[in-house]
């Protein structure tokens, strides 16, 4: 996958990091917006697995950090769950200004709540996950009772989480106590996955119910049975990943894929808009062909070039194995490194023209094996023989119809 740096303000003018990853050899069907746990941040294992996941099935996704966490700026223990939600409207924002506005959400334990807050508010999330969500903010003081005295009292206090020491304010409790989150839940109106782990002991399963009960159709659940609330496991993390992309499917616009068909051995088809990423069927197959970022293509496919490199190859090795196989010698494996450019002509009717060049193929061929050496003689004879050799060295004609 792609993965780039990102950068974008919250509502007071700090600056968010994130990271925005890209799948590979295709542009993003839609957008995914990522909205991590209390105290962590966009690197936890599980964010980056969900993301591949997501990914490799066509998704963009951007996971970032918070306001005080990770490497976004500003103090945490000056921000509250409200400001959490803000952040996730303004990187939406960030997103539609600078690709596509995101259809998907998804949020990790109060990620999760914030992520459905921030949902109610974003007409352009059609669908929303979450992983181990509470069904009501308040149960962070679950987390913090040892130290509600303290906050209550002296307005903060140090609290350990994870192994980590972070300085919670009253005002953080406060805010969470105004966000009713069945409510929110209640008025939806978008689709709803809840994945949630029976033997989680942060969030108990509980909240997963009280969600479920909570939220409209379309809705739905998925045991994470085995899984710790972080999804340290990353069998665990891409399970989840790879269960919102198939479902979220359901809920959001995939561009329909045109079926190219032609009574001839290859079709190719380029839309205006598509610069050189092109569609090909060759025979039963589905490819890209497009040209690198260098002369302005997306890098999606081989070039043409390459796919006339790669033909040369696989034509070899076809064409030297199968003389091998014939002979009965030994000949366990054979590569071919092909590399095509213009060089300058040292023998053509123009070689007084220094500028003259011609197309050259250079072919590199290994031949791995117990061979002697009039065998590897004979083989490389061979490889000058194969039918796409033949074809390149040939005279040769290309007959051109308007259909």
């Amino acid at each position: 996958m792609n993965i780039q740096k990102v950068t974008f303000k919250n509502t007071d003018g700090l600056e968010l990091k994130g990271r925005l990853e890209l799948p590979l050899q295709q542009k993003p069907h839609n957008f995914v917006l990522f909205a991590h746990c209390f105290t962590c941040n966009k690197n936890l294992s599980a964010v980056r697995n969900i993301s591949k996941a997501l990914t490799s099935k066509g998704f963009g996704v951007l996971r970032f950090d918070f306001t005080g966490l990770g490497e976004s700026n500003g103090d945490f223990e000056n921000t509250n769950f409200s400001g959490n939600v803000s952040d996730l409207i303004q990187a939406s924002r960030y997103l539609e200004e600078n690709h596509t506005a995101p259809t998907l959400l998804i949020g990790h334990s109060l990620g999760g709540a914030a992520a459905i807050f921030a949902a109610n508010e974003l007409q352009n999330i059609k669908a929303i996950a979450t992983i181990g969500a509470p069904s009501n903010t308040s149960h962070v003081e679950n987390l913090l009772k040892s130290n509600l005295d303290e906050i209550n009292k002296q307005g903060k206090a140090v609290v350990n989480l994870s192994g980590r020491d972070f300085t919670i304010k009253k005002q953080f409790l406060d805010d969470l106590k105004t966000n009713a989150l069945p409510e929110v839940t209640k008025n939806l109106n978008k689709a709803l996955l809840i994945l949630h782990s029976p033997q989680d002991a942060i969030v108990g399963i509980k909240n997963a119910e009280e969600l479920y009960k909570a939220a409209k159709h379309p809705k739905s659940f998925v045991s994470l049975d085995g899984a710790d609330h972080l999804l340290l496991k990353k069998e665990d993390s891409m399970y989840a990943g790879e269960l919102i992309a198939s479902w979220a499917k359901r809920y959001l616009n995939l561009p329909e894929i045109e079926t190219l068909n032609t009574t001839h051995h290859v079709i190719a088809s380029l839309d205006k808009e598509e610069g050189f990423t092109t569609q090909l069927r060759v025979g039963n197959h589905n490819l890209i062909a497009d040209e690198p970022t260098s002369f302005g293509g997306n890098d999606f496919g081989p070039s043409p070039y390459e796919y006339v490199s790669a033909g040369l190859s696989a034509c070899t090795v076809m064409t030297v194995q199968m003389y091998a196989k014939r002979k009965k010698w030994d000949l366990e494996n054979i590569e071919v490194h092909t590399s095509y450019s213009k060089t300058h002509a040292e023998d053509c009717e123009n070689s007084e023209d220094i500028s003259a060049k011609i197309d050259t193929f250079t072919r590199d061929i290994k031949l791995t094996g117990h061979l002697d050496d009039k065998q590897k003689e004979r083989l490389l004879q061979i490889a000058d023989k194969c039918p796409v050799h033949k074809t390149l060295h040939s005279a040769t004609q290309i007959i051109t119809n308007l259909l």
